[in-house]
């Protein structure tokens, strides 16, 4: 048999392994499709319709034709008509709105002489990329004054949580969930696999304890890992970065902790799903891809079609991204926090229950 033949018989004994390896036939296809649909589609620099919030303090029929106006340039999507500027900020600390526009009460008279500031615009610069969208506005809105129109120029831009407008301050922040969201998913991926190959599972098996009181003892390290590694990206952050925690330190400890639990459920249903560390591995992949790019980390929000707005309300770091940022950089608390708070409460009990059912079944 020469070298060539013994070549070949290898490489087709590989290709019917794969072959029979379903998952990892997939992943063949199903990296690439997912990552030029993501990456095509979900990512866009290009921010439209970002929520905003207004404050008429001029309350005229000219105002209330900008507040139209503003809607029109599909740039914004006025959804909050505030009665107070106080009101206006705390939308925004709770990440409700990420623009804020003031008409101030002598709108009229400014905009006919030009010489100051005809509109306030406020920006949350602890999310990425938003500074651009205030610019975007300036001279936009249109407005119609019997058969003359005009453009309302110019604005007055204020940065709010990231004054210096830094990168490091949008950046360290969602690193915590990227970074966690990461080592959270290959631990509890493997953990139940892991025992399996080893030939644990059935000397724990037959133990008296219950599946999901083993679950439970299998994950609780790792929260404890994900605190450690949370409290050093802070310290790191401010150290090196001077990025402090406006907010309360325990509030974000217990945000962090659903998170945390969220994120451990998920890699421990994936667990359960795969046979080999290596196939799990391969989901946590596919899983952590969607959360970087989708969550909001990284890139903005609003600019994502509707359809991937929708698939990352079902991804923990989309969520615990609005926590960190309010907390660390906004001063909020947990109760402007309470539907991230919620939603991850909601995915946390539904993949518990999802990951203690499989594993039950895998059982029997």
């Amino acid at each position: 048999m020469t070298p060539l033949v013994r070549l070949w018989a290898v490489a087709l004994k590989e290709l019917r392994q794969l072959g029979r390896d379903r998952l990892s036939f997939a992943m063949i296809v199903g990296i690439p499709a997912m990552q030029i649909v993501l990456f095509g589609y979900a990512i866009n620099f290009d921010v439209r319709d970002l929520d905003t919030g207004v404050y008429d303090e001029a309350r005229s029929s000219l105002s209330r034709q900008l507040v139209t106006e503003l809607g029109a340039t599909q740039v914004v999507r006025p959804v909050l008509a505030a009665r107070s500027e106080r009101e206006l900020m705390q939308a925004m600390r709770s990440g409700d709105i990420g623009l804020a526009v003031i008409v101030p009460a002598d709108f009229e008279r400014r905009l006919a002489r030009g010489d100051r500031p005809a509109l306030h615009v406020l920006v949350d610069g602890s999310q990425p990329n938003l500074e651009g969208i205030a610019q975007k506005l300036n001279g936009l809105p249109v407005l119609r004054t019997g058969s003359a129109t005009r453009r309302v120029a110019p604005m007055e831009v204020r940065v709010e949580y990231n004054v210096e407008r830094r990168t490091a301050v949008q950046i360290v922040p969602a690193l915590v969930g990227m970074i966690v969201t990461l080592t959270m998913l290959v631990f509890a991926a493997g953990a139940v696999v892991r025992e399996r190959e080893r030939g644990n599972m059935e000397l724990l098996l037959s133990s008296p304890i219950a599946p999901a009181e083993l679950l439970a003892g299998k994950l609780l390290p790792y929260v404890l890992i994900g605190f450690v590694q949370v409290t050093l990206i802070l310290w790191f952050g401010a150290v090196l970065f001077e990025v402090p925690v406006r907010g309360s330190l325990p509030q974000l400890y217990l945000g962090t902790l659903l998170f945390i639990g969220a994120t451990l459920a998920h890699g421990l249903l994936i667990s359960t799903l795969t046979r080999t560390q290596f196939q799990a591995f391969q989901m946590a992949v596919m899983f952590l891809l969607p959360s970087i790019l989708l969550s909001g980390a990284v890139f903005p929000f609003d600019g994502m079609p509707e359809p991937a707005r929708w698939l990352a309300q079902v991804l923990p770091l989309t969520h615990y991204n609005v926590i960190v940022r309010g907390i660390a950089l906004r001063g909020a608390s947990l109760d402007e926090l309470a539907a991230p708070m919620l939603k991850l409460a909601i995915i946390l009990a539904a993949l518990l229950l999802a990951s203690v059912g499989r594993f039950r079944r895998r059982l029997l």
